[in-house]
């Protein structure tokens, strides 16, 4: 087998995202036939050499697992997490392949999530030029006016960075209504900063939709494997 990015071989092993493995290497935990590497454009081969990460030798992936699994409140989207609170992995129960979350939904959020050992489709989902789709549910505290839906859709500025243009549409009109919001990037928070940029506070946010893929009748800590038609529709997002 011909020479790879570590980071490569790294989420291609079901251990972490390509982007977390990064990490990985530039924090010392990834060895390569004993030698320590921290370089981000080290090369090596799973077949030849000995590559482990935390300690552990890798082994790769002898097939792809797909999981939809529907992450409740207070769940961080990590494999481990520093501070002991529960993470997403501690509702995957029964499923023998290694798998990873791709992308994140914060702690007080619920919804979709996405976790795979295929490390060429998590790198497209998590490439903000990849323009993945994404829809949420969303509980503020108050309505929008006319002029900040539109703003609101056209991109507004935050830290300095103007945000991508968004879907957004009112489903529930109420004291404190319901927006399902529509985005194609995944900044940290985004959502929650962009209705505080108007002034409101977001109660409640549910992510229902990643790119082809439904939340559905799935309740918070229930998941299932992806259908043969799923994967073949995320795996046209990878082409």
């Amino acid at each position: 087998m011909a020479e790879e990015r570590l980071q490569k071989i790294i989420a291609s092993a079901g251990v972490t995202s390509r982007r977390k493995a990064e990490e990985l290497i530039t924090e010392g935990r990834v060895m390569v036939n004993g030698a320590v590497i921290t370089e981000l454009g080290s090369k090596a081969d799973i077949e030849r050499d000995h590559i482990k990460v935390d300690g552990r030798l890798l082994r790769q992936a002898t097939h792809h697992t797909y999981l939809a699994l529907y992450k409740p409140r207070n769940y961080v989207t990590t494999v481990h997490d520093p501070e002991r609170r529960p993470t997403v992995m501690d509702l995957i129960k029964g499923v023998k392949d290694r798998v990873y979350p791709v992308g994140r939904l914060d702690y007080a959020s619920e919804g979709l999530l996405l976790l795979t050992n295929d490390g060429d489709l998590a790198n497209v989902l998590t490439t903000a030029k990849s323009h993945v789709p994404k829809i949420y549910l969303v509980k503020v505290n108050g309505m929008l006016s006319s002029d900040q839906e539109e703003q609101f859709r056209m991109g507004i500025s935050l830290g300095g960075r103007r945000t991508a243009p968004a879907g957004l549409k009112l489903t529930r009109r109420a004291e404190n209504p319901w927006y399902e919001v529509r985005l194609i990037e995944g900044r940290t928070n985004q959502i929650r900063n962009m209705f505080r940029h108007f002034g409101l506070l977001v109660e409640k946010l549910k992510r229902v939709r990643i790119g082809p893929l439904d939340l559905g009748s799935l309740v918070p800590g229930e998941f299932r494997h992806l259908s043969p038609r799923e994967v073949q529709e995320f795996r046209r997002l990878v082409k």
